[in-house]
């Protein structure tokens, strides 16, 4: 059971990632300046290199702690007797506040905030962004998910299809399309579109730090990190990356050592507001 929901959210990544590359070729809403080849070439061995790592040192321990903490009865979900549908809804809902909590952290805490920026380093954004993550944040951020699976208790099954779906989610708003601004105006209000999380990585301090969602787009009203609203017209000319140094940090040498560059550091901190 176990490796058919592994190989059940593979085929979700490799579905997600080739209907978005897709529809970026037939209606992209920026146009790109760099070679759309290289930035797959490039964001694709990055994946490679996470992936093995990820398999080789997180996967296993993750997977028995799972099964271990499910064995055990621990967590709010099995305290309250969920199963089912419900549970896997609730599970989903729950941990998807436990991500959008986690990503929050990694722009206010310094020491997290040196992995993550290596994400938000890229001077654009299409789907091969959501390849592009420091090995440092991922194995870090198991540890934060395996306080999530001892708070919560999921089952196995809802635990792969939260998995699958922030893989589908990130791939989907990471993509370079977007919505006309009436479809955008309410689909927004519930679930993380492109156009919300291109601010995200925006320049602009403003947008940039707020739009920590994953999923659901709801916790950032919830705990007042809304950006700014933008036009469809007005996305295509904000500036995406980070302030300082933009650009350096593209090739695959600075992507390593990016936690050891102290450029953008003050972006670790809460933007000034007025």
């Amino acid at each position: 059971m176990d490796i058919d929901l592994d190989t059940g959210k593979l085929i979700v990544f490799i579905g997600g990632l080739t209907v978005f590359l897709i529809i970026e070729a037939l209606s992209a809403a920026r146009e790109s300046s760099v070679s759309k080849v290289g930035r797959l070439v490039r964001h694709g061995f990055m994946a490679l290199v996470n992936t093995s790592l990820v398999r080789l040192l997180t996967f296993v321990p993750m997977l028995a702690w799972l099964v271990y903490v499910e064995q055990q009865g621990w967590g709010i979900a099995r305290w309250l007797g969920l199963s089912g549908p419900l549970e896997f809804f609730l599970s989903v809902l729950i941990l998807d506040g436990f991500d959008y909590l986690w990503h929050r952290a990694n722009h206010r805490v310094t020491f997290l905030w040196r992995f993550h920026k290596a994400h938000h380093s890229d001077t654009e954004i299409d789907v091969s962004t959501a390849l592009r993550f420091h090995p440092g944040e991922l194995i870090l951020s198991m540890f934060a998910k395996a306080i999530w699976v001892l708070i919560w208790g999921p089952s196995a099954f809802a635990w792969f299809l939260f998995e699958a779906l922030v893989s589908f989610c990130a791939q989907a708003h990471h993509s370079n399309c977007d919505l006309p601004d009436t479809i955008e105006r309410w689909m927004s209000a519930v679930i993380v579109t492109p156009r919300f999380h291109a601010t995200h990585h925006a320049v602009r301090r403003d947008l940039g730090d707020a739009n920590f969602s994953t999923i659901f787009s709801f916790w950032d009203p919830m705990f007042r990190t809304l950006a700014p609203r933008l036009s469809k017209a007005s996305m295509t000319t904000v500036e995406i990356g980070l302030p300082d140094a933009r650009g350096r940090a593209q090739s695959l040498s600075q992507w390593l050592v990016e936690p050891m560059d102290n450029a953008n550091l003050d972006l670790s901190q809460p933007a000034k507001s007025g």
